[in-house]
């Protein structure tokens, strides 16, 4: 498949193999699969499927040992550890189930993080920040620390940060692990709004209801992929 075909994501016979104590332990094994632009789609599994080790392929934490990635029709698989930095800076926005806000900054502020490390001027990261979250609706709770917020709006401070530099793509690892059902499905509601609106979002979760409500889930067992699965989403 040529990688410049309009796909985001082009993974080629990705495969994983970590050295343990002299042992050889295979994470992934020949994983192919696209993702076209504004795809929201799900990567289910048990433990142990592969999962955490595909996503941080995606999310370029990690290299393949055999394989390649295309994102956005470069060649990710082998670039270096500072290229690898900057794709994750300007491309990718990562939600984390444990949220890894900073305690002491306000929201506002963790939003921010990440255009001061990119070097832009105050002005445009107020904007930049503001409309964020916006997207997310904490505008009312800008000023508030993480623990003067809910589960579920420190969730929406993560995303927020996530979309802050307007990547091309969002993964989130078991966004709604950590919230109550109730407040899990607020957020898969904002998930599914933050689609409509064109972005690129994957989820990796064990929860069938929070992967049901994508367009299409790929289903990981032993490090391959077992079945895809396209849905009405």
């Amino acid at each position: 498949m040529d990688p410049a075909d309009g796909r985001l994501i082009v993974t080629e016979h990705l495969s994983k193999v970590y050295h343990l104590d002299k042992q050889q332990v295979s994470a992934l094994c020949d994983v192919s699969f696209q993702v076209a632009p504004n795809e929201f789609m799900a990567i289910m599994g048990p433990s142990g499927s592969g999962k955490s080790t595909l996503m941080n392929l995606l999310g370029c934490l990690d290299t393949p040992t055999e394989g390649q990635y295309f994102l956005n029709g470069r060649l990710v698989s082998s670039m270096t550890e500072n290229e690898l930095a900057q794709i994750r800076n300007r491309d990718i926005g990562f939600v984390f189930q444990v949220f890894n806000l900073l305690a002491r900054a306000t929201a506002f502020r963790n939003v921010e993080l990440p255009l001061i490390y990119k070097g832009m001027p105050k002005r445009e990261r107020e904007t930049m920040v503001n409309k964020a979250l916006s997207h997310v609706d904490m505008i009312p709770r800008l000023n508030h620390r993480p623990s003067e917020l809910s589960g579920g709006e420190r969730q929406r401070v993560a995303i927020a940060r996530a979309l802050v530099n307007e990547p091309s793509l969002i993964l989130a690892d078991e966004p709604t692990g950590n919230l109550d059902s109730k407040t899990g499905r607020e957020i898969m509601s904002l998930f599914r709004k933050l689609h409509s609106q064109g972005n690129t979002i994957i989820i990796v979760t064990h929860d069938r209801d929070v992967a049901g409500q994508t367009q299409r889930i790929v289903y990981l067992r032993d490090g391959r992929i077992e079945r895809e699965e396209r849905q009405g989403a």
